[in-house]
C-alpha cells in the first residue's frame, strides 16, 4: 500500500518549506530531518517500508518533535501533520518503547485511582515545600521540582462581591482533567465561578477520566480509545449542552475523539456529537461578552502565551485576550513570538529535557523583556514549563491561568453587566 493509503494527508506536502520558521526543533537544531517536511518523508517511508520501523535515527527525529502542531498554522496545503504524526507514532509504539519514566505516566493517568494516589504525592511535596527546596537542584530532577513548586497558589480566595449569573446560556460540564484537579485545583474552581459568572449553568460530570491526550501523543492510541469512551458516556449522563475545558492539551484532544474513533462503528458518531458540544473555557467566554470585571490586585502588568494546542491545533487566538481585557484596567502587553512553542509538549520535557529547555529559552527571554508580573496561559503542562524556567532563573514572574486573573477581578469587586 503506498503512504497516501496509510497516511491520509501525507500526500499534500508539497515540501514548499513554509513549515521550517515554525518548527521550534528545527530552529532549535537547524536539520532537516527535524523539521515537519523532513519528518513527513520519513514517516512516509517508514509507511511504505522502504525505511525499518526500528531505524534508530529516524526514530529519534521523530521523537524529537513535539507535537505542537506550529506547522498545520504555517501550511497553505493543509497538511494534517499532528494526526500523522500520530499514526506514525502509533505504529511505531511495538518496535520503538517509550522510556520508562513515560510509560510509567502513561499507566499512572489510565488509572483514576494511581492518578488520585500520583496527586496527592505531588500535593504532599509541594505542601511540605520539598519541590521549592530542590527546584533549584540540577539535572531531571531539579526540573521536576520546579515544575511542582511552579503549581503553588495561595489557600484563600476572597468572597465574591457579586450573584452568579442566571443560567441564560445553558449547562456547562467541566473536564476536571488530571494534572488540572490535582495541581490546578483552584483554576478548576475558578472555571466554575466564571462561567457561571458569565450566565452559564455548571453541572457536573461524574465517571470522566483522562483525556488521553498523553496517551495518543506517546503512541498509545488503543489506551486513548478506551477513555475517550468512558468520556463520551460520562458527558452524556450529565446531560450537558456544552462541554468546558481549561487546559488547551485536553481540549484539543476532545475535540478530536470523532478522529481517534472513526474505525469504531459503535461508538463514532456519539464520539463527532461529543466533540461538537466541546469549548475552551475562552470560547464560552468570548460568546458571552465576557461581562467585565473589576481590576486586579495591584494593577501588575500580564502577558500572553497561546498554548500550541490552543491556537494551533484548536485554532483558538483571540477568545482568550478578550478574557483578560475584561478586566478593568489590566495592562496587557503582547509577547513576542507568543505563538512558539515553550517545551513543554506534555511528556516531552520529562524525555527531552535537553531540548525542552532549548526551546524554552527563548521564551523565558521574551516574557523578561515584556516586564510583566505575570504571564498567562491556559495550559497546565505550559503553566508548569515556564513556571518552572521562571523559578529557576531566578525571575519574579509568575505564571497563571487566565481564567484564575478573571476569578480575581471579578471577587474583587464582583463582575459588572
Amino acid at each position: 500500500m503506498s503512504a497516501r493509503d496509510l497516511l491520509p494527508g501525507s500526500e499534500l506536502c508539497v515540501h514548499c518549506g513554509f513549515c521550517l520558521q515554525a518548527c521550534p526543533t528545527y530552529l532549535a537544531l537547524d536539520d532537516e530531518n527535524d523539521s515537519p517536511r523532513g519528518r513527513i518523508v520519513l514517516m512516509k517511508a517508514i509507511a511504505e517500508g522502504t525505511l525499518a520501523p526500528g531505524d534508530d535515527d529516524a526514530n529519534r527525529h521523530l521523537d524529537q518533535c513535539l507535537g505542537c502542531r506550529a506547522c498545520e498554522s504555517a501550511c497553505p496545503s493543509g497538511v494534517p501533520y499532528g494526526h500523522l504524526l500520530e499514526a506514525t507514532r502509533e505504529r511505531l509504539a511495538t518496535v520503538h518503547p517509550l522510556p520508562v519514566v513515560a510509560r510509567l505516566v502513561l499507566v499512572v493517568f489510565a488509572s483514576p485511582l494511581l492518578t488520585r494516589a500520583a496527586m496527592l504525592g505531588a500535593r504532599v511535596l509541594r505542601a511540605t515545600g520539598v519541590a521549592t527546596l530542590l527546584a533549584r537542584a540540577p539535572g531531571r530532577i531539579g526540573a521536576s521540582m520546579a515544575m511542582l513548586a511552579s503549581t503553588r497558589r495561595a489557600a484563600s480566595r476572597a468572597a465574591r462581591a457579586a450573584p452568579a449569573g442566571d443560567g441564560r446560556r445553558g449547562t456547562v460540564a467541566t473536564l476536571d482533567g488530571c494534572v488540572m484537579e490535582g495541581l490546578f485545583t483552584a483554576a478548576n474552581r475558578a472555571t466554575e465561578r466564571v462561567l457561571e459568572a458569565n450566565d452559564y449553568r455548571h453541572v457536573s460530570a461524574p465517571g470522566q477520566q483522562c483525556c488521553g491526550a498523553l496517551h495518543v501523543h506517546a503512541g498509545d492510541a488503543a489506551r486513548a480509545r478506551t477513555l475517550a469512551r468512558a468520556n463520551i458516556a460520562a458527558f452524556e449522563r450529565s446531560g450537558a449542552d456544552l462541554i468546558a475545558v481549561n487546559s488547551a492539551g485536553c481540549g484539543a484532544m476532545l475535540k478530536e475523539y470523532g478522529h481517534l474513533l472513526r474505525d469504531d462503528p459503535q461508538w463514532r458518531d456519539r464520539a463527532r456529537a461529543f466533540s461538537a458540544r466541546v469549548r475552551d473555557v475562552s470560547e464560552l467566554l468570548a460568546a458571552a461578552g465576557p461581562r467585565a470585571a473589576g481590576p486586579l490586585d495591584g494593577a501588575p502588568r500580564v502577558t500572553y502565551d497561546a498554548p500550541c494546542h490552543l491556537l494551533h491545533a484548536q485554532r483558538v487566538a483571540d477568545p482568550p485576550l478578550r478574557a483578560l481585557r475584561a478586566i478593568r484596567d489590566v495592562d496587557l502587553v503582547p509577547l513576542p513570538d507568543a505563538d512558539q512553542c515553550c517545551g513543554s509538549a506534555g511528556l516531552y520535557s520529562l524525555v527531552e529535557p535537553g531540548l525542552s529547555q532549548r526551546v524554552l529559552s527563548p521564551k523565558l527571554a521574551h516574557i523578561a523583556a515584556t516586564g510583566a508580573a505575570v504571564v498567562a496561559s491556559g495550559n497546565p503542562g505550559c503553566l508548569m514549563h515556564i513556571g518552572a524556567g521562571l523559578i529557576r532563573s531566578g525571575a519574579t514572574t509568575v505564571a497563571r491561568h487566565p481564567v484564575e486573573l478573571l476569578d480575581a477581578a471579578y471577587a474583587r469587586t464582583g463582575p459588572s453587566a
